[in-house]
């Protein structure tokens, strides 16, 4: 099953469980587990936390899921959403058990699912969109967007971390697919 199929089942069910159908929430969470089950066995692993840990985690955010279904928007995708829990409860339960995690804002950025659709756009309309950026974003975005930089070769040509770039990238992104959807919506 493709990300995207998966995302729009979780959705879907979601909406469901929360109008009170409660087939549609169990088949969101027996779908979800194995997803949040592996992702906590990964974290667990790049922690350096035991794998003993990782069905109390799934639990965790199984348990939160229920308690924090109503913070959902549903006119976002779940998955992040899940993933944002599981992030949580891990840290959580790491804590509690004397372990200190720092998650730094590259994991978290990696960690979105990215879009699978490319719009139809020439030359013009990018450098049109790009415009509104401001220069060091527009830089970064030719850079690794356009030209294929990479993210490290892009931070040493313009004196940056790589997080720093990666958080700059993320954030024009952001902006650029706001006026790209705002502009398709006028036409």
């Amino acid at each position: 099953m493709t990300v995207s199929c998966r995302e729009r089942d979780w959705a879907t069910w979601m909406r469901e469980a929360m109008a009170g159908n409660a087939a549609a929430y169990r088949r969101f969470l027996v779908s979800v587990a194995p997803h949040i089950r592996a992702v906590a066995r990964s974290r667990c692993r790049t922690l350096g936390a035991s794998e003993n840990e990782v069905e109390d985690i799934v639990q965790e955010v199984l348990l939160s899921i229920h308690l924090k279904q109503a913070t959902w928007d549903d006119t976002r995708p779940v998955g992040p959403w899940v993933a944002a829990i599981t992030r949580n409860k891990l840290i959580d339960i790491l804590r509690r058990r004397g372990h200190y995690v720092s998650v730094p804002i590259e994991d978290i950025i990696d960690t979105l699912p990215a879009e699978n659709y490319a719009p139809d756009l020439t030359g013009r309309d990018v450098d049109t969109l790009l415009e509104h950026l401001r220069l060091q974003q527009r830089e970064i975005v030719r850079s690794i967007s356009i030209n294929g930089d990479s993210i490290r070769a892009t931070a040493r040509r313009l004196q940056m971390t790589e997080g720093a770039v990666r958080v700059a990238l993320h954030r024009a992104l952001r902006t650029l697919g706001n006026l790209y959807r705002g502009q398709a919506r006028e036409d």
